[in-house]
């Protein structure tokens, strides 16, 4: 059996169930948050846990790294959306040690690509379209400086809010256990 098997075969009897009115909630987070974390797999459950969110508090947007490289990317168009749209007020960075985005090596990555069947073509077509992959598949040196820099490139776009708290922290994935690195509300 797929994946897509199993998991369409749970989801029917989830729904048949109504394993689902567990988790009723309205579109807007009940505590006004925006968490801004990274994908790693060990953060999926125990990050709510350990902030003492339950479904509905906040609005959690993953991605690799927890870093938002790109000031009018998806990740801050979805910061702003959260924050005009959905009644946010508050953004929290959260990182993680041993985050993979601090080991990521682009060139390590790029052969993988190549590996993987991407042509050398394509390759070559996007960096000469301006799209350096070294840069884009960039890491960083150290999990306070991606913290720090993501919340600092939240502090300062044009669109944001004035007297939004922007806090950056760093998490440990084994316990949990919770270091702030930035606090937004000393910082504004």
């Amino acid at each position: 059996m797929s994946h897509i098997s199993e998991i369409l075969e749970f989801n029917e009897k989830f729904v048949e169930n109504k394993e689902y009115e567990a988790y009723l909630t309205s579109r807007f987070p009940d505590k006004k948050m925006i968490i801004i974390t990274c994908m790693d797999t060990r953060l999926v459950e125990l990050l709510p846990k350990a902030m003492n969110f339950k479904n509905g508090d906040v609005k959690v947007i993953k991605n690799a790294g927890a870093v938002i490289s790109q000031p009018f990317g998806s990740v801050m168009r979805s910061v702003m959306v959260a924050l005009y749209e959905l009644n946010a007020d508050e953004v929290i960075v959260v990182g993680h040690h041993g985050c993979g985005m601090a080991s990521l090596n682009a060139d390590r990555m790029i052969n993988s690509i190549k590996e993987r069947g991407i042509s050398e073509e394509v390759l070559s077509t996007l960096e000469n379209s301006g799209i350096k992959l070294t840069k884009w598949l960039r890491g960083f040196d150290s999990i306070q400086e991606g913290v720090i820099q993501t919340v600092e490139l939240i502090k300062r776009h044009p669109l944001l809010p004035t007297g939004v708290p922007v806090h950056g922290m760093i998490m440990d994935p084994a316990t949990g256990a919770l270091e702030l690195v930035s606090d937004g509300y000393t910082s504004n």
